[in-house]
């Protein structure tokens, strides 16, 4: 039997401990670096908060390419236009600084298709928008997007009818009254407004709300979900259901960036952008019948308007506009979408 001092089993335990830490911190890293870095990371900015079904789509879109790539592609999504807001989103897109993003009639900047897909009085329903998304038109945008712009659609996202918001009640266009108004920048919307005797003034959507606070903009028109989720209800009285837009959204990756992926990345990333688009029609439609709701509790007065009034002025000062070949194109969209 081997006897041990006092102070020799001391320095064995503390030996004894020291290995096993050793061990231990060798274990964690071997962990640690044996997690691989995904060999394509895809950055997404997002206009809207993390409540949004955008939002949500794109994190289940991230899910699925992670988890069908086993690891090799990942996405980071950045809500609240915290990478870049929309328009230079799309130029840090064709950059190759960032991915990925959701836009359409801001396009038109770069494309002139593009007005078509966010135009004012153009489609009288729901019906209307699959009608022309679908139809030949509807593929040339989408063939522009990629040939002239550099990013690829995914699908697209019903966005709903727009209406406007405001803190005085809005039936007709004479109530307007040069009422300076938020719009998009993209130029139907001035176009369509001022017809109706606004003022339009084109901002970025992450300024709305608190432009409105601050009184720079008296109104701003947007579908009931984005009014929801950037909390308009706390700035304005009135949600004046003009319905005078029908519109979508493309979620958007740029071409170069998807190009660069081997043929069965691409197909992984095609496939669950097909899921991505399903996925957030069911979001949409069961947030679109509790958000009006929960806006009237919010505290907004919904007010019928004269919409044809609306549609007889703006529909008119919008085609005007139009170069002549694009003014044949309204006319068959007008046709298609009967």
């Amino acid at each position: 039997m081997i006897y041990l001092s006092r102070t020799t089993g001391i320095w064995y335990k503390i030996k004894i401990r020291f290995v096993f830490i050793s061990l231990m911190l060798m274990l964690s890293a071997c962990s640690f670096t044996s997690v691989k870095e995904p060999k394509y990371l895809f950055k997404a900015s997002m206009l809207v908060k993390e409540n949004h079904t955008w939002y949500k789509a794109f994190i289940h879109f991230g899910k699925l390419i992670e988890e069908r790539s086993e690891g090799r592609m990942k996405l980071e999504v950045y809500p609240s236009e915290q990478l870049a807001k929309e328009l230079e989103a799309i130029r840090l897109i064709k950059a190759e600084v960032i991915d990925m993003t959701i836009s359409a009639g801001s396009l038109t900047n770069f494309a002139e298709i593009l007005i078509f897909s966010d135009m004012p009085f153009l489609l009288k329903d729901t019906l209307s928008m699959h009608k022309l998304i679908n139809s030949a038109i509807g593929k040339r945008i989408e063939r522009e997007m990629i040939e002239k712009i550099g990013v690829r659609p995914l699908g697209y996202f019903q966005r709903g009818e727009r209406h406007l918001t405001s803190n005085r009640p809005i039936k007709h266009p004479d109530d307007l009254d040069e009422l300076i108004i938020r719009v998009p920048n993209v130029p139907s919307y001035v176009v369509a407004w001022k017809a109706l005797g606004a003022k339009p003034t084109p901002m970025a959507f992450s300024e709305v709300f608190s432009s409105l606070q601050q009184g720079t903009i008296e109104a701003q028109e947007n579908p009931f979900a984005m009014i929801k989720n950037a909390g308009f209800s706390e700035v304005q009285k009135y949600l004046n259901l003009t319905g005078h837009l029908i519109t979508w959204g493309y979620p958007l990756v740029g071409e170069k960036q998807f190009q660069k992926l081997p043929e069965d990345l691409k197909s992984i990333f095609l496939q669950a952008a097909k899921e991505m688009q399903i996925y957030e029609h069911r979001l949409f439609l069961n947030n679109e019948s509790k958000v009006q709701k929960q806006l009237q509790e919010d505290g907004l007065i919904f007010v019928e308007v004269d919409k044809n009034a609306f549609m007889k002025d703006g529909e008119k000062a919008v085609y005007e506009s139009l170069s002549p070949e694009m003014q044949e194109i309204y006319k068959t969209i007008k046709k298609i979408t009967q």
